[in-house]
């Protein structure tokens, strides 16, 4: 039971992460399955997560052979590195540097270059095929790394698994019932939330492994989501002021 109290961190995170990723392929397939046809567009989604069934199938035992304290480093740093890049867009989105991640238009912009292409009177469409195997397979493997990321270290791969396949499910289920792109999924919010959440796994276990002895244990790792959640917070203002100085001194030499 224990072992499950402290895994809700790691299936947090790996929920949150996976369902971003999830929208985002979702929504390139729904696009493939309207504009070229679903039999093709469902054909490359099954041959993308078999594609992706055979990674974890190779890759997933080696985990268990790497010592702990390389694999803290490098699953640190791979969340850190996912984790940062998340939550700069996060904050530039939040404070209106760059604009807001839009589903809807994702999905227009994808419906246009598929209907600009010539669509094939054949029972199979290579372009949906491809495209539909690209998006889930290049998404996927982003979840994957989540996954290994949250999950790998302390022995929690399964709760963070878990929350990787529900999120998936969800979105699935999400996607069949609307028909549509999730556009109503807050997506930039997620992405702040799981950007904190990431960095600050990726800082807890680059930290152990490089041998830092955290205090409180794993509790730590709240203490590490609250500083980097303030100091965020401190950058969205300090983006949106700068971009306002910005704007003001253009308006003058106009």
């Amino acid at each position: 039971m224990m072992s499950w109290i402290q895994g809700g961190p790691q299936m947090a995170a790996a929920f949150l992460g996976s369902s971003v990723e999830a929208v985002e392929a979702m929504t390139i397939v729904l696009a493939a399955g309207i504009v070229r046809g679903w039999r093709s567009a469902l054909a490359g989604t099954a041959a993308g997560l078999l594609t992706l069934a055979a990674i974890i199938a190779v890759f997933g035992p080696a985990i268990a052979t790497v010592p702990i304290n390389v694999l803290q480093i490098v699953v640190g740093t791979l969340l850190l590195l996912f984790g940062i890049r998340w939550l700069r867009k996060a904050i530039l989105r939040s404070a209106g540097v760059i604009a807001l991640h839009d589903e809807d238009a994702i999905y227009a912009k994808e419906t246009r270059a598929l209907s600009g292409a010539h669509v094939s009177v054949k029972r199979w469409d290579p372009i949906a095929m491809i495209t539909a195997y690209k998006a889930i397979v290049l998404e996927g493997v982003e979840v994957v790394v989540i996954v290994i990321g949250v999950g790998a270290v302390g022995n929690m791969l399964v709760p963070a698994s878990i929350g990787a396949l529900a999120a998936c499910a969800l979105v699935v289920i999400a996607a069949v019932i609307l028909h549509r792109p999730l556009a109503r999924v807050p997506e930039n919010a997620l992405k702040y939330v799981v950007g904190v959440m990431m960095t600050a796994f990726g800082l807890f276990w680059f930290g152990e492994g490089v041998g830092i002895e955290w205090p409180y244990a794993d509790a730590a790792i709240l203490g590490l989501m609250g500083v980097l959640f303030v100091g965020s917070t401190i950058g969205v203002k300090l983006s949106r002021y700068v971009q306002t100085n910005q704007s003001e001194r253009a308006e003058v030499r106009t």
